[in-house]
């Protein structure tokens, strides 16, 4: 991963407090027939305030709330959410997440998920906002029961376009991995260097500032799934794909604008919620404030 040092040391102050060590732990279980929150522990600005069921008990939400509202150079977030046999649980946040200028120092993000026998975990985060001179560091592992299902979503948006900001210095790296009954299903990692040649070419960004991908793990979906995904409409210019392999889809669009990302991967959420996890996509309500 390329040194952030000194892209930013002259240009931003050091923030009032030290680097943030935040730290959420969750663990949901099956009582009855309802998914209930039975452990929920931090350290540092990391929290769930409540557990939400706004489509009845076997399922519950919660959203993950980073009270800062934005991460500084040097801050290191971890999320650990685990979800007990046969319990389902959807994990999302209140806004975008905005990963600011380095200050010379490396941030970090390492999410852990699992999820037990016959459960389902759903991480539907809303969309990172890099900063230009960002630097940052992105773990995330799922570990998955033999008949677990997972539905998992990133968008990434580098710079802020709406405010005429290039992602012009800085790097992000990205380390996923996903197993399912012990084997490794998804592997996928690299680092995105400003100026790189992965920001034009055709195997990185292609010129686009606006990358999402949704993966489904779980059941082999029928093929008229797979076709109707392919049929979504989306943004003039974007590229988009749909891709089967046996127990894991994956959706993937480049495009420049994050709102249109965010309508294309809620359509695919939609139509993939059902086929994988029989349940009607519930919108959390947070997404719309």
């Amino acid at each position: 991963m390329p040194d952030c040092t000194n892209a930013t040391l002259s240009t931003v102050a050091e923030p009032s407090h030290g680097p943030w060590q935040a730290q959420l732990t969750l663990g949901f279980a099956l009582h009855g027939d309802v998914s209930r929150l039975v452990e929920r522990r931090h350290s540092g600005p990391l929290r769930v305030q409540k557990p939400l069921y706004p489509e009845g008990g076997a399922v519950c939400h919660a959203i993950i709330v980073h009270p800062p509202g934005g991460v500084v150079g040097g801050d290191q977030l971890a999320v650990d959410a685990s979800v007990g046999d046969g319990a389902h649980a959807l994990l999302t946040s209140p806004g975008a997440a905005k990963w600011y200028r380095a200050n010379g120092h490396v941030s970090g993000q390492h999410i852990v998920l699992r999820a037990g026998a016959g459960a389902a975990i759903e991480w539907l985060p809303q969309e990172s906002i890099f900063f230009d001179q960002a630097c940052v560091r992105l773990r995330h592992e799922v570990e998955l029961a033999q008949d677990a299902s997972y539905l998992g979503l990133d968008i990434v948006c580098l710079g802020r376009s709406a405010s005429g900001e290039s992602f012009n210095t800085g790097s992000i790296s990205q380390h996923t991995q996903i197993r399912r009954g012990g084997k490794l299903l998804w592997w996928e990692q690299g680092a995105l260097a400003a100026g790189g040649p992965l920001m034009q070419g055709a195997l990185g960004m292609a010129g686009h500032s606006v990358c999402a991908t949704l993966l489904a793990v779980g059941a082999q979906l029928p093929a008229q799934v797979l076709a109707a995904l392919r049929a979504l409409a989306v943004p003039e210019g974007a590229q988009f794909g749909a891709t089967q392999m046996k127990s894991v889809l994956v959706v993937r669009l480049l495009c420049d604008d994050s709102e249109a990302a965010r309508r294309v991967m809620l359509a695919a959420w939609q139509l993939l919620r059902p086929a994988l996890l029989g349940r009607a996509a519930a919108v959390p309500r947070i997404w719309n404030t």
